[in-house]
């Protein structure tokens, strides 16, 4: 049977529009707060690499482990699209990645350590699926803050230092995927991503070092649409191969959902 002209543009449009879902951009962000010996409850680090106001050379950051080196020269998946200016006086560094694969953009912003409430709160907001940020790159307007469709704490616990009152609303939207690397994060995190009704992919159960190749392999896992304990597996061989920590104990780090 021949399709009339009409029945073929009718296809073709459902076809594009079909490739138009399939293909639609994914994005990340990444909450950094920088390690600091001075403003923060930690043990002490070498002078460079806890210098909260000095991204550089910081441990979460500039190091060889920290986010913006790893995804930069160590994880051959992304590649750096462009450094951004922000607005945010608290925002020291701000980078944009693409998976070269997959059409998902990440963007990383390092935080002053002196201002570690305000990253954690502006990490809260975003998971309650509130404050919005749009990064333009090629005509494309790509949403990250609340309007990403997964986000990630690094850094210290401040939690543990600090009492945070946030009020969340209710909303109907899907809810966040979110990572915490962190101490102790699901026991000082869970009391406000549950108001915010995130969905925690990763978050850990014990003392830890938050650097990015656990963020590297739950992120992988996350593309693939794993399940919670998949992540958890592959964050705790990141974890292993890095820490030389033992795979027992790093199985015992990590853990998804509440």
């Amino acid at each position: 049977m021949k399709l009339i002209p009409q029945t073929v543009l009718i296809l073709c449009l459902i076809l594009t529009s079909s490739n138009i879902i399939f293909a639609q951009v994914k994005t990340i962000h990444v909450y950094v707060a920088l390690c600091d010996n001075m403003y923060q409850g930690i043990v002490p680090v070498n002078e460079e690499l806890g210098n909260g106001q000095s991204p550089r050379n910081n441990l979460y950051w500039g190091a060889a482990y920290g986010v913006k080196s790893f995804f930069r020269y160590i994880d051959d998946d992304w590649q750096l699209v462009k450094t951004l200016e922000s607005s945010n006086p608290h925002i020291l560094d701000r980078i944009l990645f693409k998976h070269i694969n997959e059409d998902i953009y990440m963007l990383a912003e390092a935080y002053d350590g002196k201002y570690i409430k305000e990253c954690i709160t502006d990490f809260l907001s975003a998971a309650n699926n509130h404050n919005e940020v749009e990064v333009q790159h090629m005509s494309q307007g790509l949403k990250f803050g609340g309007g990403a469709d997964l986000i990630a704490y690094i850094g210290h616990d401040g939690l543990m230092d600090f009492n945070l009152n946030l009020a969340f609303t209710l909303n109907k939207m899907k809810p966040k995927d979110v990572i915490v690397l962190a101490c102790f994060s699901k026991e000082f995190f869970a009391p406000h991503l549950q108001e915010a009704r995130a969905n925690p992919i990763l978050w850990t159960t014990n003392l830890m070092a938050p650097e990015a190749y656990t963020l590297e392999a739950a992120i992988d896992g996350w593309i693939l649409n794993e399940s919670g304990k998949e992540i958890e597996e592959r964050a705790a061989q990141a974890y292993n191969r890095y820490q030389k920590c033992g795979i027992i104990g790093a199985r015992s780090l990590f853990t998804s959902g509440f």
